[in-house]
């Protein structure tokens, strides 16, 4: 009797260990299973291609400055020098001026501050600007001396109504006694002859 109480408190303690691990391992499995099946979601994270700079083939130059020669000599003008020109150096020099009595009978002297540059042709300038009127005007002139001579050639003025030629006997005493006197008289200068020109034409008294 006490045998079979044994055996079946065995067998109902085997029945219970059984249905014990069999849920166990139902548990386990499905617990196994669930975490095979649920998937592992991953954060979406947009990877943005790096660009690739890709060196260029032709090679990035600034345009040629344009250079531009110069010429540090000036040609030399077709005009002839202004009376009213201004000294270079600013140094001055006392020359004496021969001018004109009102009755064109006598050249008066006169002492003039000129450039020590050029007092030569500073001093026909300030001759010739005494002479010119409503109706005759020189635009420039020129004087160069060779073995003592001074050629002094002289430009009519466009707007000139007279020409030389049409001077009077008092004007010309007037503008070519003056400059010749001037010149001559000067003796730092050493002219002992002077010569008028228009345009390189020898003007005839």
């Amino acid at each position: 009797m006490n045998s079979q109480k044994k055996y079946l408190s065995s067998l109902i303690l085997f029945a219970l260990c059984t249905s014990i691990s069999s849920c166990a391992g139902n548990d386990k499995a499905d617990n196994t299973q669930s975490q095979i099946s649920t998937p592992i979601t991953t954060p979406n994270i947009a990877v943005s291609p790096t660009p690739q700079l890709t060196p260029s083939t032709t090679p990035l130059q600034s345009p040629p400055s344009k250079v531009e020669p110069y010429s540090t000599t000036e040609s030399p003008s077709q005009e002839l020098p202004s009376p009213n020109s201004k000294a270079v150096s600013g140094k001055t020099t006392n020359v004496t001026l021969y001018t004109s009595d009102e009755q064109c009978q006598e050249l008066i002297p006169k002492t003039a501050s000129v450039s020590t540059d050029e007092p030569m042709t500073e001093a026909i300038g300030k001759i010739i600007e005494q002479r010119d009127t409503a109706d005759f005007s020189l635009s420039g002139y020129r004087v160069n001396v060779k073995n003592g001579v001074a050629t002094v050639d002289l430009r009519i003025s466009p707007e000139s109504k007279r020409q030389i030629a049409s001077l009077s006997s008092c004007e010309q005493f007037a503008l070519f006694g003056s400059l010749r006197k001037t010149l001559t008289s000067n003796s730092q200068w050493k002219i002992r002859d002077v010569r008028f020109t228009e345009r390189d034409q020898e003007i005839v008294l």
